[in-house]
């Protein structure tokens, strides 16, 4: 959510500030703004809308000279979308300007005790406190400023700060918000993500959480809050600067769907060998996974749907109970974790706030966390004990596709690790299992392939109010994440339901003509999916069916139907998911829908 751009050096900084939050647009936002200090004070610019109006009032960013600054995209919070809540915000006299992710939970006690001092507020944000706070705290040393502003304040933070009177240094600090700092040749840069650096530098420093950063033309420090000085080590992108571009297709989200089978290629691949899984950053003997008694699943959004799945896949190999929780619900219900109890929290970004909160908090009890990442180097990858990363490259849209693939087949993996360890799947099972695995690549490659098929079907379906998902097991897992990725690009209201439960007071929503979807991959449910198919049909619903090719019974239930290929059931979820994929994608497209960027949606959910 929200996103910041800063840089300091050679150049100038609002081109390069501009073409950053550009690349950040995924994350969400509703406003923009840039401030430069331009030789003699803080000029900025803010702007409600799209980054482009914010482009076009700035030429560009000709308008705003200067080699240093501080850009923001936000996502609202605190106050509406306007250009007076916009970032960056500033001190009374202009002197001091700070961009901020994240929220300040103290905000009011500190705003009236600012207002009681004769600070006067222009914004309904919280960020704006800290702007008054650093003129409070300023004078003359910065750094001891900005240390004493984040002892005062409570919550979440990613800070840019530019001071009119030390216009050859820009400052940066960090708590529970993501925030990295790049350097090459011209400067040093400060943003939310890599993309929107990657242009400039590859070499890039995680901030932890509560440290500061000073940036110079050809020099950097970081600091703890107590302003001691911290030595740091570098990180190395290797991300094809490509990745991060559209690369020909309309969207960012159609790109990423047709790079799902190199993404699960490289996800599998690096963990096979001699036809067994050998995964080791889970730092687990064999001993210790067979004294794993039950495991906790905690994630948000498709990554919890993810979870759901790797419910049945992990209780039908390894047999062992497995809970999944969303994760806002899991941090505050106070969750029994019983002794022998292991974590796996999921997360794209690895800055997910309630996901990572999950993490310390099963931490804080002593138990294991094992994460499942996207992003090197991201706050869960640092704070789990153990951290299985999905190699899907940087992924802009919103709404995940190749990130949510490559879940899955590291959920398998750790699946099938686990069950041949404790005896529970024989040899045999298991290499079946890994050649089914293997060719999860080639059968995505296929289903993409009849794109043309289901841009038909979809454009049936553009004025629809209501459709529905219904499947059982595993199918019901892949129902949640079909209608998630339909609401949230199209914005037809659109709800998954577990089949068995329709007549429970679902049935009641079905009108004549209503889509309903039905999933029907496991072959131990395919009647009692087909016995839910004739009742909704009963009632006036089109039925479209995704199912295995094997099933023809369900060919004559229903009104249309998409065939996957043959596969293990476990891993039928990565197979079924790619006509719903693109069945939502040609469903906005056709709506005239903003695919890559949804409204009211962020890609990282960085604060509760």
């Amino acid at each position: 959510m929200c996103g910041i751009v800063g840089y300091i050096g050679n150049q100038q900084a609002a081109p390069i500030i501009l073409d950053g939050l550009a690349k950040l647009e995924y994350r969400g936002y509703d406003s923009a703004g840039v401030a430069v200090y331009d030789g003699e004070k803080i000029q900025a610019q803010k702007a409600t809308g799209r980054l482009k109006v914010l482009e076009n009032l700035t030429r560009g960013g000709e308008t705003l000279p200067g080699t240093a600054g501080i850009g923001h995209t936000r996502w609202a919070t605190h106050g509406a979308p306007s250009d007076v809540n916009a970032h960056p915000h500033l001190n009374t006299a202009g002197t001091i300007a700070v961009v901020h992710n994240g929220i300040i939970e103290n905000y009011i006690p500190l705003k009236k005790k600012m207002m009681d001092k004769g600070y006067v507020f222009q914004s309904e944000t919280d960020t704006e406190v800290l702007a008054h706070l650093l003129d409070y705290y300023y004078k003359g040393n910065p750094l001891e400023a900005v240390t004493k502003v984040l002892h005062r304040v409570e919550g979440s933070y990613a800070l840019g700060i530019v001071f009119a009177d030390h216009p050859d240094e820009l400052f940066a600090a960090r708590k529970d918000s993501p925030l990295i700092v790049g350097k090459n040749d011209s400067g040093c840069f400060i943003a939310s993500d890599v993309p929107a650096i990657l242009k400039y530098t590859r070499t890039v420093y995680y901030m932890e959480n509560q440290e500061v950063a000073v940036l110079g033309k050809d020099d950097l420090k970081f600091y703890s809050v107590d302003e001691e000085e911290l030595t740091k080590e570098s990180v190395r992108i290797d991300w094809d600067a490509d990745a991060a571009e559209k690369g020909g297709y309309e969207h960012f989200m159609l790109k990423e769907m047709y790079e799902q089978p190199k993404t699960i290629a490289d996800t599998i691949s690096p963990r096979i060998h001699e036809n067994d899984i050998v995964i080791d950053e889970l730092n687990m003997s064999d001993d210790e996974l067979k004294a794993v008694k039950k495991i906790h699943i905690v994630a948000c959004g498709s990554a919890y749907h993810t979870g759901v799945t790797a419910k049945y896949v992990l209780e039908n190999l390894v047999r062992i109970p497995v809970e999944v929780d969303v994760a806002s619900e899991f941090r505050y219900r106070d969750p029994i974790l019983e002794e022998g109890s292991m974590v796996i929290v999921i997360s794209q970004s690895g800055e997910t706030a309630d996901t990572l909160a999950a993490l310390r908090e099963s931490k804080a009890r002593g138990f294991k966390v094992l994460g499942i990442v996207n992003v090197v180097g991201s706050s869960i990858a640092r704070e789990a004990d153990a951290c299985l990363y999905t190699w899907a490259g940087p992924e802009i849209a919103v709404a995940t596709t190749k990130a949510y693939s490559a879940q899955l087949v590291a959920l398998y993996m750790l699946a099938m690790k686990m069950a041949k360890v404790r005896g529970t799947i024989d040899d045999n099972r298991f290499g079946k299992l890994l050649a089914d695995l293997r060719c999860l690549p080639d059968q995505i490659e296929l289903l993409l392939g009849q794109k043309g098929k289901i841009q038909h079907f979809a454009n049936r379906y553009l004025g629809a109010r209501d459709i529905f998902f219904i499947g059982r097991g595993i199918d019901y897992a892949i129902s949640l994440e079909g209608s998630l990725k339909l609401k949230e690009i199209s914005y037809i209201h659109s709800e998954a339901y577990a089949a068995g439960e329709l007549k429970h007071g679902t049935i009641s929503l079905i009108e004549d003509g209503t889509l309903v979807v039905a999933l029907s991959t496991q072959p131990s449910l395919y009647q009692k999916t087909i016995s839910n198919v004739v009742e909704v049909k009963a009632r006036g619903a089109f039925v479209m069916a995704v199912t295995n090719e094997e099933n023809k019974a369900m060919e004559k239930a229903s009104d249309y139907v998409i065939y996957i290929p043959e596969t293990d059931p476990c891993f039928a979820n990565s197979l079924a998911i790619i006509p719903l994929q693109l069945f939502a994608y040609y469903v906005a497209v056709g709506r005239g829908c903003d695919v890559d960027k949804p409204r009211n949606l962020a890609k990282s959910v960085t604060v509760e």
